[in-house]
This record gives structure tokens, C-alpha cells and sequence, in this order.
């Protein structure tokens, strides 16, 4: 069993499709004081400054700490989560037609091993219809999203090439995590 420092639906959701017994709770980490000149940068602080949180409030003894985060970035930017429908509208259309990169940082820390993975997902969208954007955009679905993208819903049928791990993209890296967690145990 490890504890799983998020309190991401999605996560827990993907632990659970692939069979990992974990408890869900965490502590908060302000993402919005990080400057970070590169997606990769960005996303690795963020996790960092969740571990050290998430380390100092429940450490590893008991069971490994399992924390995450997650980059969008297209055309150079770096798409964080909207704080309105038009932030979320103008996000999404930086990702229309073009490459986005959905970048998952995680760290796995159990008695005696720590480790830390940073993996990619890159998906080439086609062009968003905008009655179908509008329509996404009212459900208010892209709330809390990283990017306001949502691989496994609004922009799954715009998919027109993936290459990476689909898990990365929802936020966790279930296979890289797999391969972790069966090292610990050698």
C-alpha cells in the first residue's frame, strides 16, 4: 500500500484501474509563487515543493509517498489551469491544430529508495470545432485542469497522432510507477 499526496480524481482513479492498494490524502502546495523558465522545470518544482510538503506532514515509514504533477505546454507555452472560461478558451485554442506536450513529474519514496521520474505524452490534435469548444467550454469541465485538456473526454476525438503513455498525460505514470514499486520489492 503507498499514500498517494493528491487529492486528483483522476490519479486515484488510475491507481485503482491498475490495481495499486493505496490511501489518498495530502497536504497543499502553492504552485503559483514557482518561476521556472522551461515546462520541464515547472513541473519538476512543483512536485518538489508537494513532496517536501507532503514528506514533513506523513514522511515514508509507515508506507511510500507517492507525489505528482502536470504540465501542459504547446507552441512554447507553458498552459496552466484556467482561471476563467476565456483563459480556458484562449488555452485551448494554443492547443488547437497543434502539438501539446502533457508532461507528468512524480516521486516515489518508500523506506529505502527515492525516486523521481519525469515522462511526456505528446498528442497532434486537429483543429477544435468551435461549437464543440463553446459547448466544452459551458460544461465547465476544464476547471482544475492542467491545460484545461481533457485527453480522456472534450479532446479525445481530436487525437490525430499520440506518441508516450496515455496515463502520463491524466496525470500519473501507472507504468513507470509499476516498474518503482516492483524494484522496491527485489
Amino acid at each position: 500500500m503507498l499514500r498517494l499526496a493528491s487529492s486528483s480524481q483522476t490519479r486515484f482513479m488510475l491507481l485503482t484501474n491498475a490495481g495499486i492498494a493505496f490511501q489518498q490524502e495530502s497536504v497543499d502546495f502553492d504552485e503559483e509563487k514557482i518561476v521556472a523558465t522551461s515546462p520541464k522545470n515547472f513541473v519538476y518544482q512543483a512536485t518538489l515543493g508537494k513532496y517536501e510538503a507532503n514528506i514533513r506532514a506523513f514522511g515514508c515509514d509507515d508506507m511510500p509517498l507517492l507525489v505528482a504533477d502536470t504540465v501542459v505546454t504547446s507552441q512554447g507555452k507553458i498552459l496552466r489551469k484556467a482561471k476563467s472560461k476565456e483563459d480556458a478558451k484562449d488555452i485551448l485554442q494554443t492547443q488547437s491544430g497543434n502539438i501539446t506536450s502533457i508532461i507528468t513529474c512524480m516521486i516515489y519514496h518508500s523506506k529505502d529508495k527515492k525516486i523521481i521520474d519525469i515522462s511526456q505524452t505528446d498528442y497532434l490534435f486537429d483543429t477544435f470545432d468551435e461549437d464543440a469548444l463553446d459547448k466544452y467550454l459551458e460544461g465547465g469541465e476544464w476547471k482544475g485542469k492542467a491545460g484545461a485538456c481533457m485527453v480522456e473526454g472534450f479532446c479525445k476525438s481530436y487525437i490525430k497522432e499520440v506518441r508516450g503513455f496515455e496515463s502520463t498525460a491524466m496525470g500519473l505514470s501507472v507504468e513507470v510507477l509499476k516498474t518503482f514499486m516492483e524494484k522496491s520489492y527485489e
